[in-house]
């Protein structure tokens, strides 16, 4: 018996295909997964170019597995706000806010990426769990005046420091107007979509939401790349080594139904991820209220992972959890994503632990795919802690 280290991915018609796929495929994609039951690109056989290519030039994903759930009528903006622990009454119509989507009992569903396009027009630009279903569940049985629905929209991501100039070829100047985590309204070539600066990696970046996306799909993918070639675009999958570097979660490794906002650094510090003092009581309010009175068991903290390279975490190296143990040998915990990190020349990555060992500075042991090695708890996100690269196009401006 022999295991074959990289089997392939069954392309067939039962998995969804994002509306960009067709296009998205023709720069070569080096590997799939499935993510919200649709193909995903995870990268084009290089991820550490890639990497490169994000923190220099300006790359283009394919992103159209952020399924969204649209939520409008009546009762949207109370509906919304139930399901979420951020406080929506600061969420200005035309501004967007990272959310968590809790359970009954505090655990995390979803961390999506809200858009606000309206009093009572809501998106929720997904990541990787059923949402949909469970929104119009909730609707139903609570009897809210809602519609809820996947739209026909599909976004892909411009991202690095060159994506100004990509966006002004395709918008004009008035794009740089945006504000960090803000939507407009625009057209292209007769096109309708949504441009939000948000994106999966800190840095300087774009959404650009396609209305009619199974229809116009490959047009708007068409017309980005005509316009990023000159500034050196490069397609990409999501750079997992940027995320792990800036602190982002990925819900299914570092956040899933059994671990709450308090565990993962949101809620003790961030108040404003997990407002326990607005008036609404959104699903979730009454356990996390008491696990903010009696703390938490465990948290996920930063870890420097000493031994050989561990990979780009999205190339097939990290295939399971990487064990944590303590200078005993007792397993304490797990390493939930991991990388090397080409800029600061180490591996990195995020552990879940006892709160015990949480202490910047602690000693531990994990085994990575190249056995078991020195490990020590760092500071995390690695990078940009304020995150102003991504903000940097504010200074710019008003410069």
């Amino acid at each position: 018996m022999s295991v074959n280290p990289s089997p392939g991915v069954l392309q067939y018609p039962r998995i969804r295909k994002s509306p960009f796929f067709y296009a998205s495929r023709q720069h070569g994609v080096g590997l799939y997964s499935v993510y919200n039951h649709t193909y995903h690109a995870r990268h084009y056989g290089d991820p550490v170019g890639e990497y490169w290519a994000l923190l220099n030039d300006v790359t283009l994903w394919d992103v159209g597995v952020e399924r969204q759930v649209e939520i409008t009528g009546p009762d949207a903006f109370e509906f919304t706000n139930m399901l979420v622990p951020r406080d929506l009454n600061k969420c200005k119509v035309g501004q967007c806010k990272y959310v968590f989507i809790t359970a009954e009992d505090g655990g995390i569903i979803n961390d999506p990426v809200l858009l606000r396009l309206g009093e009572n027009h809501f998106w929720l630009s997904l990541a990787d769990s059923d949402v949909l279903l469970w929104a119009k569940g909730l609707a139903y049985s609570l009897g809210m005046n809602v519609h809820i629905r996947e739209p026909d929209v599909g976004p892909v991501q411009v991202q690095g420091p060159r994506s100004r100039e990509v966006m002004v070829d395709l918008f004009g100047e008035s794009i740089l107007d945006v504000p960090y985590y803000y939507t407009v309204d625009r057209q292209l070539d007769g096109m309708d979509v949504v441009v939000s600066r948000t994106g999966f990696t800190a840095e300087l970046g774009y959404e650009i939401y396609l209305h009619n996306a199974s229809k116009d799909g490959v047009r708007l993918w068409d017309s980005i790349w005509q316009a990023g070639e000159p500034h050196n675009m490069r397609v990409i999958g999501p750079c997992h080594i940027r995320r792990i570097e800036a602190g982002i979660l990925s819900w299914g490794n570092d956040i899933t139904y059994q671990t709450n906002p308090f565990e993962v650094g949101y809620g003790f510090e961030a108040t404003w991820m997990v407002d326990l003092e607005q008036d609404a009581d959104f699903i979730g309010k009454a356990a996390l209220q008491r696990i903010k009175k009696h703390g938490v068991t465990r948290k996920l903290v930063g870890v420097e992972i000493g031994g050989p390279n561990v990979g780009s975490f999205n190339d097939g190296s990290m295939i399971d959890v990487f064990p944590v143990h303590d200078p005993h040998g007792l397993r304490i915990g797990e390493v939930t994503s991991a990388c090397y990190s080409p800029r600061l020349e180490r591996n990195i990555g995020y552990a879940m632990v006892p709160i015990a060992y949480q202490e910047l500075g602690t000693e531990l042991v994990i085994e990575t795919q190249h056995g078991r090695h020195d490990a020590v708890v760092v500071e995390k996100p690695f990078l940009d802690p304020k995150k102003d690269i991504p903000k940097r196009l504010e200074r710019a401006v008003s410069a």
